[in-house]
């Protein structure tokens, strides 16, 4: 079931991010830096109106719910408090963003308009009790079917940046409608029953504990694009938005995995199984190295190539402030193994306060100080010294609790791998035609060939338990891995 919840939970978060990303080509090509900034402006503003309406419920609920999903009675009034909750706080925060459209924006107001619905989504949004049912099918099946129709409008409808505002329609629909097909996986899972106000809310204050960390890490995942858009216009903003955007594409498969893991982990503390909670860790460790290594150095060695064949000429100057931005998976991997699987499972929501709020903090001054004169350099430096405070803090708390030594080498292993995949593209391409898609799948082939094949090796000669966890029984190999 594990297994399975992954698989869907990849598959989810890869497809929300994904399609966006098969839409980037065509939008940089029609947009431009300047349009492709502008709409990049807009969106971010309007995602921490969604993040306010939400409360951090990703976190807490799927929380609240996996610890009585075997309890019914239970399970049906924690659910339907929360949900009321849920609907008064969004229902408010919807009222300001309106504020905002119709008083506040500027040259983006037709873009933002046409977001709406994204906050209106957060009235009707119950992933959270899915995920703390380990249902993921749901999720991944009907989000991506009405996505993938969003894809289709955006290339039938957008000609020009005057139209930028159908593509924020389009995918506000696709969220808003999305989430009420998910609402109709709950039927006979969950029941609503009446709760009082005072109960509902009964959840609020630690819902919004949780919601502070989320709103920190938002600092510095999204205000670094509207500091850049301010500061040093729309067309470096709109550089630094393709960069970025292959980076969240990539750690969608990092939040997937940890939003499967969290309510397991959560469920086997409950149980009092710490032990299979730390082995879990273990191997969560190894294979979120293997995946995040092979992604940075793997863009640290196509990224020259890759950036104009896909975005197009007037985009060339992201693969600069791509490269970068790759190591930060590294760092977002091995943070997210911790937070996922031991803080918020054991309740130290204070230890994710803490160390996100450092990083919001560090992210604010690094952009403020470098902005101004590194234009979207400055925002790329600032995410990353954001991204290392994070896990830093974590370890300052959980020294003593945790083996940091062996993950801290479990990371070696893999940046070795890397680097050694990353000095073999970089040797075969000079051989290659440059600017040609056919030379580049050769190099991802051959670089995807040699680093899976020393991960495979010392999975099976080091006795990691990563083949036994990953593999099929029938292809397991025998003896203790």
């Amino acid at each position: 079931m594990a297994r399975k919840n992954t698989l869907y939970n990849i598959a989810y978060r890869v497809f929300s991010v994904l399609l966006p990303l098969v839409t980037a080509p065509y939008l940089s090509r029609v947009c431009g830096q300047h349009g492709v900034g502008l709409y990049s402006y807009a969106w971010n503003i309007s995602y921490i109106f969604v993040l306010l309406g939400t409360l951090g419920l990703e976190n807490y609920g799927v929380r609240a719910i996996s610890r009585v999903r075997d309890d019914p009675a239970s399970l049906s009034r924690t659910f339907s408090a929360i949900f009321r909750m849920q609907r008064i706080v969004a229902s408010i925060v919807l009222v300001f963003w309106l504020l905002y459209v119709f008083f506040i924006a500027g040259e983006e107001k037709p873009i933002a308009l046409s977001l709406t619905m994204m906050s209106l989504s957060c009235i009707v949004n119950l992933d959270w009790c899915l995920m703390g049912l380990d249902q993921f099918r749901p999720i991944a099946v009907r989000n991506t079917c009405v996505k993938l129709l969003a894809a289709l409008a955006v290339f039938l409808f957008i000609r020009g940046p005057q139209d930028l505002w159908v593509y924020g329609f389009v995918w506000s629909l696709a969220t808003l409608l999305g989430c009420v097909s998910c609402m109709l996986s709950l039927r006979g899972r969950v029941h609503a029953c009446p709760v009082t106000l005072k109960e509902a809310f009964r959840h609020f204050l630690p819902c919004a504990f949780l919601f502070v960390s989320v709103i920190a890490v938002s600092v510095y995942r999204t205000m670094d694009k509207v500091m850049v858009g301010a500061i040093a216009g729309m067309a470096q903003n709109g550089l630094y938005e393709n960069a970025e955007k292959i980076i969240y594409c990539l750690s969608g498969f990092i939040s997937a995995f940890g939003n499967v893991m969290m309510p397991r982990a959560s469920s086997l503390l409950a149980k009092g199984n710490e032990k299979e909670v730390r082995r879990t860790m273990s191997l969560s460790m190894h294979l979120l190295m293997a995946m995040v290594c092979a992604m940075a150095f793997g863009l640290l060695a196509v990224a020259d190539r890759f950036t104009p064949l896909f975005y197009g000429e007037d985009f060339r100057e992201s693969a600069p402030l791509m490269v970068p931005l790759g190591f930060s998976l590294l760092l977002i991997g091995f943070a997210n193994v911790i937070r996922m699987q031991w803080i918020l499972p054991h309740g130290y929501d204070h230890i994710v306060l803490r160390s996100v709020l450092t990083g919001a903090c560090v992210n604010l001054i690094a952009n403020a100080l470098l902005i101004p004169r590194l234009q979207a350099m400055g925002a790329v430096i600032g995410t990353l010294l954001a991204e290392s405070a994070v896990p830093l803090v974590q370890y300052l708390h959980l020294k003593k609790d945790l083996p940091y030594g062996g993950y801290l080498k479990t990371c070696l292993v893999y940046i070795l791998f890397g680097s050694a995949m990353a000095c073999l593209v970089r040797l075969l391409s000079p051989l290659l035609a440059p600017d040609a898609w056919l030379s580049l799948f050769i190099l991802v082939g051959a670089g995807g060939l040699v680093y899976g094949i020393l991960c495979l090796v010392y999975w099976h000669f080091a006795r990691t338990g990563v083949l036994q966890a990953v593999l099929p029984k029938r292809l397991r190999p025998s003896g203790r891995n």
